[in-house]
């Protein structure tokens, strides 16, 4: 099955021209590579009504199956992206962080002070990472395989063969 797929970057910096984003485009290429179509990419400064106006956008107007946010899951005072995403999803999938920490906490301690969320608003996940390239690359890979399956369960009209052995 054929996904659609966006990447956000939610960066104060990039959005004022002072900051080359690097993680967007590294997203961009791993989607490509599990064969996602990726049809949409912005960015945004660390403003929740920015964030949350391109997160509906996706979903709503754009109807994409994926949509990636690298930025602002930090604890910076303007780190807010896990908020504006809590804001618009209609159901968490708390797994999906979770993997993606725990993925973190094999590589440097600091994989727990992550506060990235995720969730799915119509037929559409949306999944908090980390801004930097290298960060953002360690935790979609962690976690790539099962969002495969959990976007063809959202776009199934039922189980989307749950049943099945997971890839190893």
């Amino acid at each position: 099955m054929k996904h659609t797929a966006a990447v956000i970057t939610v960066s104060d910096k990039g959005a004022r021209g002072q900051r080359t984003d690097t993680s967007g485009p590294a997203l961009c290429a791993i989607l490509k590579e599990y064969g996602l179509e990726v049809v949409y990419t912005a960015l945004v400064p660390d403003e929740g009504e920015d964030i949350q106006r391109e997160l509906k956008k996706c979903a709503d107007e754009l109807h994409i199956s994926l949509v990636l946010t690298t930025g602002g899951t930090g604890f910076s005072p303007r780190d807010i992206t896990p908020e504006a995403t809590k804001a618009v999803i209609e159901r968490e999938t708390p797994g999906i962080p979770e993997a993606m920490r725990a993925a973190s906490m094999k590589i440097t301690p600091r994989g727990c002070l992550s506060r990235s969320a995720a969730g799915i608003r119509g037929r559409t996940l949306i999944v908090n990472l980390p801004g930097s390239e290298k960060a953002a690359r360690e935790n979609i890979l962690a976690v790539m395989d099962p969002l495969m399956h959990g976007l063809d369960m959202l776009a199934s009209a039922g189980s989307a063969d749950c049943a099945q052995e997971a890839k190893p």
